[in-house]
């Protein structure tokens, strides 16, 4: 078990944080995130990968965008991406696609807030993988570190591209936890062991 397990002072980008039962109702609870970005000198930066948007509809945020065609002749997921900037677009997607200003994650992954890419997944092309996420999750230098070690807050997990873009969110955060051998069942007896 402990060899899927960092340490928070290793470099989480790239991976996934899987919420705890000890975040309870709270805004984050079963959620997944893809931390985009994460050093002890700027803290951390991810996207919740597990909760649709409701509103708007990707067809209707493209039309205020004024992004064609419509309906776009390719479709991708639309997720809260977290509470801040909740009406700032980031995409999330396979780096097999990238502009000068994207975020290369790691070999597998860009993230892109441009909306060059938008325009180019509405046409059918772009990444092979992408979603669309509305708002971020940060943390400040050190306080991930704080609630993964002093409040039992996430456990983390490597990404694959089904975690990441399947369509199923519902089952997300359960196939997270599976993928570091852990039944959801037994967590709430896990947390707050070593």
């Amino acid at each position: 078990m402990a060899s899927d397990f960092t340490t928070p002072a290793d470099n989480l980008t790239g991976r996934l944080l899987i919420s705890s039962p000890t975040l309870g109702d709270m805004e984050f609870a079963r959620s997944v995130i893809y931390l985009c970005a994460h050093s002890a000198a700027d803290g951390a930066m991810g996207l919740i990968i597990n909760k649709r948007a409701p509103h708007p509809t990707l067809e209707t945020l493209l039309d205020q965008l004024e992004i064609t065609p419509s309906p776009p002749r390719r479709r991708i997921n639309l997720c809260m991406g977290g509470p801040v900037e909740p009406t700032r677009g980031f995409v999330l997607h396979s780096a097999d696609w990238k502009r000068d200003d994207s975020l290369v994650i790691n070999n597998e992954n860009c993230l892109t807030a441009s909306l060059d890419i938008l325009h180019e997944i509405a046409d059918g092309k772009g990444p092979r993988h992408a979603l669309l996420a509305l708002g971020h999750a940060s943390w400040e230098p050190g306080q991930l570190e704080d609630e993964i070690i002093r409040q039992n807050a996430w456990l983390n997990a490597p990404a694959t591209d089904d975690l990441i873009f399947g369509a199923n969110h519902m089952a997300k955060w359960r196939k997270a936890l599976a993928a570091i051998n852990i039944d959801p069942l037994l967590l709430p007896n896990l947390v707050g062991h070593a």
